[in-house]
């Protein structure tokens, strides 16, 4: 057999997926597994598409995007959160999934080391291992899933090119705090180093993050997406910020890989910009508290989580991995939930709060069924 790039060996499809399918083809669970907000697109970004495409908005655009998205993009971020890019350096991509992609292929060689303070998102890790990058992984259990300067500075070695920091977290629900981001900024301003910044839980959850180091601003690749904050998952629109030197080089990944996100997609995103997401942002935030309440009474310890929309307990009091529990939770229990282990972490799983209420009371009652039957 003619054989594939050596660093597929070991890759699979993501964990999350794979529970999920396991929960479809097992029948009758409330599906706790996707960051999937339960609410349709708001009717003026669907209604924006629909006025693009009767008026023939239908042909290419710019590699990184219209000119009016961009400097849409430019003008919000400035307003919101105080950062100063330039329409020219705004990548407009499919998803954050290609911008954080480009940002990783962009600007790692074979051999360099990323950290990645886990639990994390499984995709920093397969695109490092797709580079013939290393992996370096920051246990944050220890201090309530927080970055410490301290445990950074254990990590970081001559071959450090990458530090990923994803706030609000995915999938503790953490915001790391601007004392810790603060004293990372500190040991790593002198270091040759870049900072993949995963902001993309952001707009549902303001708060500090390490983009809004503007004195860093060089070694920053922020990545943000119209998927959470909007309810816009099926869409696959996001946005890739860097200073403009990077951004011209990473544009070149950008191209050639899909030339340019859909002109009439576009559109809709110029539409999304001028749309409020307080009243789902306010919908995940009552969710959090009836999730965390159910959870305190089930005797299942958590971090609080701050943002985003999960919450990620300890089972480690249980005796059991965290693969076997959610296995057993979807086949016996009804409820489907993602194993630690997914995410770098043993000892925990992750359920997502962005289903209805009907589905996330239904889910809590099984949960506790489940569990006091053990």
């Amino acid at each position: 057999m003619i054989g594939f790039n050596r660093n597929l060996d070991g890759l699979r499809l993501g964990g999350i997926r794979r529970y999920t399918t396991l929960a479809k083809e097992a029948g009758g669970c409330v599906m706790l597994t996707l960051g999937e907000p339960e609410f349709d697109t708001p009717l003026p970004i669907r209604e924006a598409a629909k006025t693009a495409l009767d008026q023939g908005c239908t042909h290419y655009t710019e590699n990184r995007g219209t000119a009016s998205l961009r400097q849409a993009i430019a003008e919000f971020e400035h307003l919101r959160r105080g950062l100063t890019y330039s329409s020219e350096e705004v990548i407009v991509t499919l998803g954050a999934t290609e911008a954080i992609y480009i940002a990783m292929t962009g600007v790692l060689n074979p051999g360099d080391q990323v950290v990645i303070p886990t639990p994390a998102f499984g995709l920093y890790d397969t695109v490092a291992r797709l580079c013939g990058a290393e992996p370096v992984a920051v246990d944050t259990a220890p201090t309530n899933f927080q970055l410490t300067a301290e445990a950074l500075e254990r990590a970081l070695t001559s071959r450090t090119r990458l530090l990923v920091l994803n706030s609000p977290n995915n999938p503790t629900g953490i915001i790391y705090s601007r004392a810790h981001l603060e004293a990372i900024r500190n040991l790593i301003r002198d270091r040759e180093l870049f900072v993949l910044c995963d902001d993309v839980y952001w707009g549902l959850s303001p708060c500090f993050t390490f983009t809004q180091f503007t004195d860093l601003k060089d070694r920053i690749l922020a990545v943000q997406s119209f998927s959470k904050p909007y309810a816009m998952t099926g869409w696959r629109m996001g946005y890739l910020m860097a200073q403009e030197d990077a951004a011209k080089r990473l544009n070149v990944i950008h191209g050639h890989a899909v030339t340019c996100a859909p002109s009439m997609l576009q559109a809709a995103c110029l539409a999304a910009l001028e749309c409020d997401p307080t009243p789902m942002a306010q919908a995940y935030k009552e969710r959090r508290a009836y999730v965390c309440g159910r959870l305190d009474e089930m005797g299942l310890p958590y971090a609080a989580p701050e943002g985003a929309f999960y919450v990620f307990p300890s089972i480690s009091h249980l005796a059991v991995g965290s693969e076997e529990f959610c296995t057993r939770l979807i086949l016996e229990g009804k409820v489907a939930t993602v194993p630690g282990t997914v995410f770098g972490r043993e000892g925990f799983f992750r359920m997502s709060y962005c289903c209805s209420q009907v589905e996330l009371t239904e889910g809590l009652d099984r949960l506790e069924r489940f569990l006091s039957r053990r």
